[in-house]
């Protein structure tokens, strides 16, 4: 099982009880679940519309758009011949008498009244049947919608099976850097004991307690069995798949958390640099996490 993308688009159009509808869903990526739904005189809809959207997705901005059209209607319009023909008299009754310019009969039909709109009307059954059409129409845009966003989450799971490698691999590197390692540590320490003692009279055993609380900040074996054990978590999230967004998302604040506590600790140029690496992969991987239901 893969990830889903929470980008994509989906559209579905059909036609029935003299009208034609189209659907178009487009998501972009979000904190949690917010469908807005644009319905254009549907707006009865609206709630059997955000419920059909959350049972099939569980994160993303998604916007649906209803376009309801009525093939004809734009030349559905009725004259009101009664009030054309006074305008019509009142023209011929005036013509001559004035310079001004009585118009033509276009004219006349732009007066307000003459050329009317004939509205449709439609009766609760009607309505109601052709609307349960209209939300078969839409599931046919979300199972679209749906196929688009797994098409992306593929590809985003390629990215990110990549990023973890490359984690996994810098972690390994870090781990065999000479700092990592105990014995260096301890040989580096007591070189330096050694040497400060020579040069003057110290409390061996205080001297010996300082070293131990510094040979503890500068070992970084616990930040990499962390490092570990949350590649081996990320690694099972993407196997199993799913709405796993938020929680890949929180795995990388720890990621990135054990990458600054490696920094802090390196002693030395390489483990320094493993660290660093490990914050740009980590963003890296972080960055294309925020695209994951």
């Amino acid at each position: 099982m893969t990830v889903s993308s929470m980008t994509g688009f989906g559209r579905a159009e059909e036609a029935g009880n003299g009208f034609s509808w189209v659907w178009e869903l487009r998501s972009v990526n979000g904190k949690g679940l917010d469908v807005r739904a644009r319905l254009n005189g549907a707006e009865r809809l609206e709630a059997p519309v955000r419920d059909a959207v959350s049972k099939t997705f569980k994160r993303g901005n998604i916007g649906v758009t209803l376009t309801v059209t009525r093939p004809g209607e734009d030349s559905s319009y009725r004259i009101n011949r009664e009030l054309l023909a006074d305008l019509i008299g009142l023209a011929e009754e005036f013509h001559g008498t004035s310079q001004l310019d009585v118009g033509s009969i276009a004219d006349l039909l732009n007066v307000r009244g003459v050329l009317e709109a004939v509205e449709h009307t439609e009766d609760d059954t009607s309505r109601e049947a052709r609307e349960s059409k209209m939300m078969g129409t839409l599931d046919v845009a979300i199972a679209q919608l749906a196929e688009n966003r797994d098409a992306e989450g593929v590809k985003l799971h390629e990215m990110m099976v990549g990023h973890i490698d490359r984690i996994d691999q810098t972690v390994v590197k870090a781990e065999s850097c000479a700092g990592a390692r105990a014995e260096a540590i301890r040989a580096r320490l007591q070189r330096q004991i050694g040497e400060l003692m020579d040069a003057g009279q110290f409390d061996a055993d205080r001297l010996h307690q300082e070293a131990a609380l510094l040979a503890t900040k500068v070992d970084v074996r616990e930040e990499i069995d962390r490092l570990k054990a949350h590649i081996a978590a990320a690694r099972s999230m993407m196997t199993k798949g799913g709405a796993i967004g938020r929680k890949l998302d929180f795995l990388c604040q720890e990621f990135n958390r054990e990458a600054n506590t490696l920094c802090s600790k390196a002693n030395d140029i390489e483990l320094t640099s493993c660290g660093m690496d490990l914050k740009v992969i980590i963003d890296q991987l972080r960055e294309q996490v925020q695209n994951v239901e």
